[in-house]
């Protein structure tokens, strides 16, 4: 049995985002399409005996905790206990390349990556199965475990395989702003006037059809936080083709720009693609 292993965790964006309505427990059922990009977070996953459970993370990026509040380190503790596992000293380093508070999934691939990678190395449970223990965690972890374009509903833990999109990508995000999801939602909550465009639905047409998806990109959450940052509207004013993906700060343009004509305040990623699968194996 191998006792260790590199999972590579691709980031997402939301091709799509609107709000059904609020829940009962607080989170709002949406409907989304999502899209899996080859830009990626590698995790290093190793496991040895021992005396009492142990999960002992490290990483390369000083912007997230490397203890029991890192989802990561909530997803380990999930699947050793579901699998009843007491008995192993567990080691993941976290090699951060995805934006932080970015809307791009960064926390819940990593997450989906961990509990992917222990059942590779332990092989507890069924396809099934992990689905259901993603789904305990975060939205977002079941579109990051099985990858590809993805129709989300419920919170995000429903998902649906669509036929594979293509098209080139380029992320645009300030340097210095990162907003919350909690933030977000709340502020669409607020909101007196809330949209209904069904573009989720346009957009699966489209994508059935195999016509341009550009037409349909949408967020309501970009509405909802739009108002509140001149980081945000300098970003559209430049590239007013872009859309800004889950809670944001990052916006996307479905092309690969070859200049950049916003100032040293913001970073851009370039030659980014669309990808058809989700939390995998890395190459060697």
């Amino acid at each position: 049995m191998k006792n260790s292993i590199k999972i590579k965790c691709p980031a997402k964006v939301n091709l799509t985002l609107e709000m059904v309505n609020k829940r009962e427990d607080g989170f709002h059922n949406i409907k989304s399409i999502m899209q899996m990009i080859n830009l990626y977070d590698y995790l290093t996953i190793s496991t040895k005996e021992s005396t009492n459970l142990q999960i002992n993370l490290s990483g390369t990026s000083n912007e997230i905790p490397y203890d029991e509040k890192n989802l990561v380190y909530k997803a380990a503790k999930l699947y050793l206990e579901k699998a009843c596992i007491n008995n192993l000293e567990i080691n993941i380093h976290i090699e951060k390349n995805i934006p932080i508070a970015a809307g791009l999934a960064g926390g819940s691939t990593d997450a989906a990556g961990t509990i992917w990678g222990l059942n590779y190395l332990l092989e507890k449970f069924n396809d099934t199965e992990l689905n259901e223990l993603c789904a305990q965690l975060g939205s977002d972890l079941n579109v990051c475990l099985n990858g590809g374009t993805i129709l989300a509903t419920s919170r995000g833990e429903i998902t649906k395989q669509l036929p594979p999109a293509e098209s080139a990508l380029t992320l645009i995000k300030p340097k210095k702003l990162g907003i919350s999801a909690g933030e977000a939602y709340k502020k669409y909550s607020l909101k007196e006037y809330k949209p209904q465009n069904n573009m989720t639905e346009k957009m699966l047409i489209a994508i059935l059809d195999g016509d341009d998806i550009n037409p349909y990109l949408y967020n309501d959450l970009e509405y909802a936080v739009f108002d509140d940052y001149k980081e945000l509207q300098k970003i559209k004013s430049t590239y007013p083709q872009s859309i800004m993906s889950g809670s944001g700060s990052t916006y996307f343009v479905l092309e690969n720009l070859k200049e950049f004509n916003l100032d040293n305040n913001y970073f851009m990623i370039n030659n980014l693609k669309f990808i058809s699968d989700g939390v995998g194996l890395a190459e060697a």
